[in-house]
């Protein structure tokens, strides 16, 4: 099939572009790729909110500003932040407009606090935002007939002039797993949208879902893409300690905006000794804080104690967590809740111009995969959907231009090559890749997680250059499966950001090497 745009990946980004750039033209013919259930991704996890200023008299967008270049760690782009910030209220109102329900306090948008802010200034809906977003999403890119959306495929690799013996520096379509007909297939496009999400897989404790393996990273890697940043992987302060039905919970830090307190397990206020804004600090400061804390005490976790928010509030503003918490015997407000940092961002990834086209013409990211200079060396709370948003919009709009442009016809599109790699098998059982892949999340965990020496930086280079051939091997005697795929990306991304790390010799914002204290 020949498309004039490809999607991968059905996140907020992803499914705020389709729906823009069919909105725009309804003759216009766009595949969306969704790795698993068009629903499941890290949108949906999202609790907290949409940072964006509404409350004038409190506010300013000065002040958003301020406070991102400040949580960045003189790692932002001032203008990208700048336009990020101003185009906030437009982007907010079309998803209001497009259905979506925020917390509302006497007929006003309800603003809630979170570290690194100045103001109260996220929109929210209870804590689960990202959910209310991510099913609003779904079902207007669902009424659209000039979208074609193939759920349960995997990101294989990009096509490029090295699959169509051009030399045109340009990206042709993908090559993605169909895990229902158990092929690989070719997907040819004029235009390819990658908003696959970062790789908090890599590690052994994540906020993300068990999808989050770096598809696009790996994809554009493979296709001598830039990526940059890759090191600076923000940990989120607050997941619950104890993981629930085998996944890793987070408590929004939202909680803490509420008044929620951190203490040590003597109780103290640990954080303070940290920065004066303690438990609001950006996350950067306070997951080291946290982690720092562990290293010191027997337990390996803090406590989060919100007893001084009242149950109404807890029952009304953070309903899952309440109702979650609740199902492991802890009864808020008067029971702490034991936390710990867990991986939950990626600041950095493909590197994009302001309109989020990458190096490689006629492809595109956005999203968690990209950057776009906005977070810096540390992603200020709330600012990632903001940021989904903002840059949806500008990619849809500058794909709708380029597309007026002179491009190959059909014929070219039609002619390139069908998958010549490995086939695909559902059924085929490979041991080794669940054994490797638990390896590689020890190693990134242990040497290249919160904290890091040039020594543990070299030593994990040393072990991922070991599974990187085991992979290989893998990959060249076994038939194609969907965790071979998604290993392959993981143990590319894990290479990266080892060596990149390396390159860093000073510490700024999550990144954090002791040989340069």
């Amino acid at each position: 099939m020949v498309q004039d745009l490809l999607v991968i990946g059905t996140g907020i980004s992803g499914l705020t572009f389709a729906i823009k750039v069919a909105e725009e033209n309804s003759k216009c013919t766009i595949t969306l790729i969704s790795k698993n259930d068009i629903n499941e991704g890290n949108t949906r996890y999202a609790q907290g909110g949409i940072a964006v200023v509404r409350n004038l008299k409190k506010d300013s967008t000065e002040k958003h500003i301020k406070d991102t270049l400040l949580a960045g760690d003189e790692g932002c782009d001032p203008d990208v932040v700048k336009f990020v910030v101003e185009e906030a209220n437009l982007r907010l109102d079309e998803l209001i407009k497009w259905g979506t329900a925020f917390d509302k306090k006497k007929e006003k948008l309800h603003l809630a606090m979170e570290g690194g802010h100045s103001e109260n200034r996220i929109v929210h809906y209870k804590d689960q935002t990202g959910k209310q977003i991510q099913e609003v999403l779904t079902a207007k890119v669902k009424t659209f007939p000039n979208i074609t959306i193939l759920e349960n495929h995997t990101l294989v690799d990009l096509i490029t002039d090295h699959h169509s013996k051009t030399k045109g520096n340009r990206c042709y379509g993908a090559y993605v797993i169909s895990q229902e007909e158990e092929k690989i297939i070719k997907i040819s496009s004029k235009i390819t949208v990658l908003s696959t999400g970062g790789a908090g897989s890599l590690y052994a404790y994540s906020t993300n879902p068990s999808i989050a393996t770096g598809d696009g990273l790996g994809a554009a890697y493979r296709a001598k893409v830039q990526l940059e940043g890759l090191p600076f992987v923000q940990f989120h302060p607050t997941a619950l300690r104890d993981k629930v039905n085998g996944n890793v919970f987070l408590i929004t830090e939202a909680v803490r905006g509420a008044g929620g307190k951190l203490h040590n397990t003597q109780h103290e206020e640990f954080l303070l000794n940290e920065d004066p804004r303690g438990a609001l600090a950006p996350r950067d400061i306070v997951a080291r804080g946290i982690q720092k804390q562990i290293q010191k005490q027997k337990e390996k976790f803090v406590w989060l104690d919100g007893s001084s928010i009242p149950k109404t509030i807890w029952k009304s503003r953070f309903p899952n967590i309440y109702k979650t918490c609740s199902s492991i015997g802890i009864q808020l407000p008067q029971d702490p809740i034991p936390v710990v940092p867990a991986a939950h961002y990626f600041c950095g990834g493909i590197k994009v111009n302001q309109y989020s086209e990458s190096q490689l013409k006629g492809l595109y990211a956005i999203g968690e995969c990209s950057a776009t200079g906005l977070h810096g060396a540390n992603r200020l709370a709330s600012n990632s959907l903001l940021e989904a948003l903002v840059f949806a919009h500008r990619a849809a709009m500058d794909c709708l231009k380029s597309l007026q442009k002179p491009l190959p016809d059909n014929a070219f599109y039609k002619a390139l090559p069908e998958w010549d790699g490995e086939g695909y098998s559902k059924n085929n059982t490979l041991e080794d890749v669940q054994t490797l892949r638990e390896k590689l999340q020890e190693i990134m965990t242990d040497s290249v997680g919160i904290f890091k020496t040039n020594k543990s930086l070299k030593q994990a280079e040393e072990k991922i250059n070991d599974i990187y051939g085991k992979v290989q091997q893998l990959y060249h005697q076994n038939e194609l499966t969907n965790g071979l795929c998604e290993l392959r990306n993981l143990v590319s991304i894990a290479y990266l950001i080892t060596k990149q790390s390396q390159e860093i010799k000073e510490n700024r914002g999550v990144f954090y090497n002791h040989d340069y204290a």
